[in-house]
């Protein structure tokens, strides 16, 4: 029997320039792990790191218990979302794993590239208001886990 691997990146395009991705990114066996503010604090250190050196804007990140959505915009020509996302995920795995024995991300993510008549801030408050979608909060302000690096949340 062939094991044929769902295709997870477009084909024909090489992900490297000015464009936004809403990005899913699961934790391992989804696992629930997304509840600790010093793991959370620590990932957007981290996020804020990577995204500052592989010239990416993070318009908008929310930690789900057991995933994380971005929606991040290269900030020039050579701005390379795979290897920022690689580069986030392998970074701040291995200091999870090393430090509690598990697995901290599934193996591949979810993207989707934006269109243009897709509205960076109409997607943001789109995932400002996953916790509220799930059940978690009433009002996406209530979350700790939300935020931007390029506008305030709550001012939204």
């Amino acid at each position: 029997m062939i094991n044929y691997k769902k295709r997870m990146r477009l084909k024909k395009f090489n992900y490297k320039g000015r464009y936004r991705y809403l990005i899913t990114i699961c934790t391992y066996k989804r696992k629930s792990i997304f509840k600790s503010d010093s793991l959370v604090k620590w990932l957007i250190k981290i996020l804020r790191e990577k995204s500052n050196s592989y010239g990416f804007k993070v318009w908008a990140y929310c930690f789900m218990p057991d995933h994380l959505h971005l929606l991040i915009e290269g900030r020039n020509s050579d701005s390379d979302m795979r290897k920022f996302i690689s580069s986030y995920k392998q970074y701040t795995g291995f200091y999870y794993k090393k430090n509690s024995d598990f697995s901290l991300w599934q193996i591949n993510f979810y993207e989707h590239v934006l269109r243009n008549e897709e509205n960076t801030i109409s997607v943001a408050y789109y995932i400002f208001n996953n916790p509220v979608r799930k059940g978690l909060v009433d009002d996406y302000k209530q979350y700790k886990y939300i935020g931007s690096f390029e506008f305030d949340v709550i001012q939204m």
